[in-house]
C-alpha cells in the first residue's frame, strides 16, 4: 500500500509550489471547456537497496512536451521553460513531497485563459505538475483485451505525436466499452483497419522470435517507454520491426504486451477471447520487463544515462 497521499502533498501551479488542493483552474478555462492542454508523465523509482530515488528519462519527457506544445501552437512554453529550469523545478517538486516509493510526475501545459473560445494563438500558457503513487492501472500478471469498436484518432484530426489531453476522450470510450464487456483494456484500430495501440500504452507483438510494433506513422504516440524497450531489445539481440500491423496478426502472435510510463510492461493473455501464445506472460516480454525495471530503479549499471538521482 502506498505511504504517500498525493492529495495532501505539494503541487506546482503556474509559477509556484502550492498545496495540491489549491492547484486549481477555472471552470471557464480553455483546458476545461476545450481540452486545450498537453501533458507527459515520467516515473520516479525507489531503490530499496540503496535507499535512493531515481527519475527516469526526464529530458526525453521534456522534449516531448516541447514537441507537443509546438504542434499545438503553445509557442511560449519552450521560451518560458528551458530544460534546466524544468528539471530543477520537477526534481524540487519530488523532493517537497518526500517520495520514498515508485511514483509518477504528471506535467500539463495548458492555455491559461477563460472564455477564450477555441482560440490558441496569442493566449497565455502555464505549467502545472503533481506527484502521485504509481499504483497498478492494469494487473501486472497479465490482461485480457478486446479490439475496440471505436477507432483511433487519425493524425490529421487530433495529432497523436502531441499528447493532447482532449484526445483521450476516445481512449476513455474504448476503455469503458472494454470494461463493460468483461475485458481489462482495448486495442484501437485506425481508419484503414490497422492496429495502433492500447488506451494508455503502446503495443508490441512477438512473432517467430521477432519483436513487432506499429510504426510511428500508424497514428500512435511516440512512446518513451516504447523507445526504451526497443533499445533494450536491440542490446539483447532481439530483432525489432516497426511496420503496419493487421488485426489478424494479433490472433496469431506468440506474445503480446503493452508499454507505458504508467503501465510499465504488461503482458496480454488474450485478445477477443483468443489466447495469445500459451495464454501466459511470454519469455521475451518477461525478459524485457526485468531489464526495463532494473534500468528505472538503478539496480543494474546499464542505461545509467536514462536516470538521475533525486537528491
Amino acid at each position: 500500500m502506498s505511504k504517500f497521499n498525493f492529495e495532501n502533498g505539494v503541487a506546482f501551479m503556474r509559477d509556484s509550489f502550492v498545496p495540491f488542493k489549491e492547484a486549481n483552474i477555472s471552470i471557464a478555462s480553455s483546458p476545461v471547456l476545450y481540452g486545450l492542454a498537453v501533458y507527459t508523465v515520467f516515473s520516479v523509482n525507489w531503490n530499496d537497496v540503496e535507499g535512493k530515488l531515481y527519475a527516469f528519462r526526464v529530458q526525453d519527457h521534456y522534449a516531448r512536451l516541447v514537441n507537443s506544445a509546438k504542434i499545438m501552437g503553445f509557442d511560449s512554453f519552450a521560451k518560458k521553460w528551458p530544460y534546466e529550469k524544468f528539471e530543477k523545478t520537477m526534481l524540487e517538486l519530488v523532493r517537497k513531497n518526500q517520495i520514498q516509493e515508485d511514483a509518477l510526475v504528471r506535467i500539463s501545459i495548458f492555455i491559461d485563459a477563460t472564455i477564450a473560445g477555441t482560440k490558441i494563438a496569442g493566449l497565455p500558457v502555464a505549467l502545472s505538475a503533481f506527484v502521485y503513487p504509481l499504483g497498478k492501472i492494469l494487473d501486472p500478471k497479465g490482461i485480457n483485451v478486446c479490439v475496440s469498436s471505436w477507432r483511433h484518432n487519425p493524425d490529421d484530426v487530433i495529432p497523436n505525436r502531441a499528447k493532447v489531453n482532449g484526445a483521450y476522450v476516445s481512449n476513455c470510450l474504448m476503455k469503458n466499452e472494454a470494461l463493460q464487456n468483461g475485458y481489462d483494456d482495448a486495442i484501437a484500430l485506425d481508419y484503414s483497419g490497422h492496429v495502433t495501440e492500447g488506451t494508455v500504452a503502446n503495443l508490441f507483438l512477438v512473432r517467430n522470435g521477432k519483436l513487432v510494433t506499429p510504426s510511428v506513422s500508424s497514428d500512435i504516440l511516440e512512446g518513451i517507454t516504447r523507445a526504451s524497450i526497443m533499445a533494450i531489445a536491440h542490446d539483447q539481440k532481439i530483432p525489432v520491426e516497426e511496420r503496419q500491423v493487421d488485426r489478424t496478426e494479433l490472433y496469431i502472435s506468440d506474445e503480446a504486451f503493452i508499454t507505458g510510463s504508467s503501465a510499465r510492461i504488461v503482458s496480454i493473455l488474450s485478445i477477443d477471447k483468443r489466447p495469445v501464445g500459451s495464454g501466459k506472460a511470454g519469455p521475451i516480454a518477461s525478459k524485457l520487463a526485468l531489464r526495463y525495471l532494473a534500468a528505472q530503479k538503478g539496480t543494474s549499471k546499464e542505461y545509467k544515462e536514462w536516470r538521475m538521482e533525486v537528491k
